[in-house]
């Protein structure tokens, strides 16, 4: 299309492109051109975080090797910081408040062994998720991938951690007579199952710590009231079958899975510690647990990935 300007010169306008009134989001579907930094699907995102699982797994190593490098004792303390919580534990709890009443105390210690180190699994979980994110910004903002890898490495490490002090709930195990027996073997599932829990829960708290890094102040307080509650100290249904409380308080402390991942290992464990000290359907609540919080987990943090590291 041409037309004469006022000194006779033809101009020559454009002809209308084919790109001429699409909206940023056709013109991008057109050429094959996508957000940066957008959300993956929720099935691409798994694809991506089994992509990224050596790195998982080396920067769970790394962290673990790293996390007492300063100090003398090194890797130890990974074994003697819940070993010392125990003997205090059992020196006030044990020996002073009696609270391994309707135990044997060779059957007291190894529960309050176990206890202390399983329950530390979970605990660490969680304070490691809340500042997976916030605590690893420059990693998220120079680096391209999928986020959930942090919470699940930190998770992953913590099971590593209590998988080499599990060499010290054996000896105090068969210290007090118990010897190995075929339910031992059942501790391998009830901890695959806890991991599932801890790493979905690690991954709730890595979105919450993102935006409110005062959450990490807040969790000791809201951990350690769960340990008590939890029945890492006592027996849950020895230490209330002869006090007047309500049914339903008796239920909903032996059905938080805390509890029922630490009173199964300490079944399979202990010869004194007998089924009855579980509440109904107990393998079905820890399954259940895993898998619940695992999913609600997983998606909750997937609906934030573009947002991680941003603002």
């Amino acid at each position: 299309m041409s037309e004469s300007t006022h000194d006779g010169a033809i101009a020559v306008s454009p002809r209308p492109g084919s790109d001429e009134g699409l909206s940023p989001a056709e013109l991008a579907a057109k050429y094959g051109l996508s957000q940066s930094g957008a959300r993956p699907s929720l099935g691409g995102y798994v694809k991506q975080l089994w992509g990224r699982r050596h790195f998982i797994l080396t920067f769970s190593r790394a962290k673990l090797h790293a996390q007492y490098s300063q100090a003398k004792l090194g890797q130890l303390w990974q074994v003697m910081t819940p070993l010392l919580n125990a003997g205090v534990y059992f020196l006030i709890f044990g020996l002073i408040l009696k609270a391994g009443r309707g135990m044997d105390i060779r059957d007291y210690i190894p529960f309050l062994i176990i206890g202390v180190f399983v329950f530390t699994f979970t605990q660490s979980s969680a304070l490691a998720g809340v500042r997976a994110i916030s605590g690893n910004l420059g990693l998220v903002r120079a680096l391209h991938f999928p986020r959930a890898s942090l919470p699940i490495s930190f998770s992953l490490q913590q099971l590593q951690q209590l998988l080499y002090s599990m060499v010290i709930v054996f000896v105090f195990v068969l210290s007090f007579g118990n010897w190995p027996r075929w339910s031992w073997l059942l501790i391998i599932p009830v901890l695959v199952l806890q991991f599932v829990f801890n790493t979905g829960l690690a991954l709730i708290l890595a979105r919450m710590g993102s935006k409110t890094p005062d959450l990490a102040q807040l969790m000791p307080f809201v951990l350690r009231t769960w340990m008590y509650a939890s029945g890492v100290l006592f027996s849950i249904p020895l230490m209330l079958q002869d006090r007047d409380v309500p049914t339903w308080i008796v239920d909903v402390l032996q059905w938080n899975p805390a509890a029922i991942y630490m009173d199964l290992i300490r079944c399979a464990l202990i010869d004194g510690y007998s089924t009855e000290n579980l509440p109904p359907l107990v393998w079905p609540a820890a399954i259940g647990w895993a898998l619940l919080m695992a999913a609600v987990g997983f998606v909750y943090f997937w609906k934030a990935e573009e947002r991680y590291g941003r603002g």
